[in-house]
């Protein structure tokens, strides 16, 4: 990989704008199961796919990293949550879906955290329309690896299963 001088634009970023956003995705787990969530089909990503609960932080409005995921997690799922350590960092690109920002993109870096439920009546009830989701499940630890999770997730659920049980 080529060399960049500080403060010049890297192989990543060369060609169109980034705007960078940071998210939370909560690792939730009781009784053996993880709590998962899987995108509507009118989702513009990953229609029908599965994940945990999460997104991203919103700078002016979240007091702290706790409170950011206690929200997330209360708007997708009605869970009132206990938030744990974090054990993985990633990152993923998307489409910058501002139409002012002709062909940018948006690089998420996320963290992933073990969380405790306080709570385990998940619901849809408070979710956002732009959380895009259909339903959600308790899965079997054993039976994760057998759901269709969205692509940037699938490490972490990896390095997540390999430390649970």
């Amino acid at each position: 990989m080529p060399s960049v001088k500080a403060g010049a634009p890297g192989p990543l970023t060369a060609g169109s704008p980034v705007r960078l956003q940071f998210a939370q995705k909560a690792f939730i787990e009781a009784h053996g199961r993880l709590l998962l969530v899987r995108k509507s089909a009118d989702d513009p990503f990953h229609p029908g796919r599965w994940e945990v609960p999460g997104g991203r932080l919103e700078v002016e409005d979240d007091l702290d990293l706790d409170d950011h995921v206690r929200r997330e997690v209360w708007e997708e799922v009605g869970l009132k949550i206990d938030p744990g350590p974090p054990f993985h960092l990633w990152q993923w690109f998307m489409p910058d879906r501002d139409a002012r920002a002709r062909n940018a993109r948006i690089r998420v870096v996320a963290t992933a955290r073990r969380c405790r439920p306080l709570s385990l009546d998940a619901d849809l009830g408070n979710q956002e329309p732009g959380d895009h989701l259909a339903e959600c499940a308790w899965v079997p630890l054993a039976e994760v690896a057998g759901y269709t999770l969205i692509p940037s997730l699938r490490p972490v659920m990896r390095a997540y299963l390999s430390r649970s049980g």
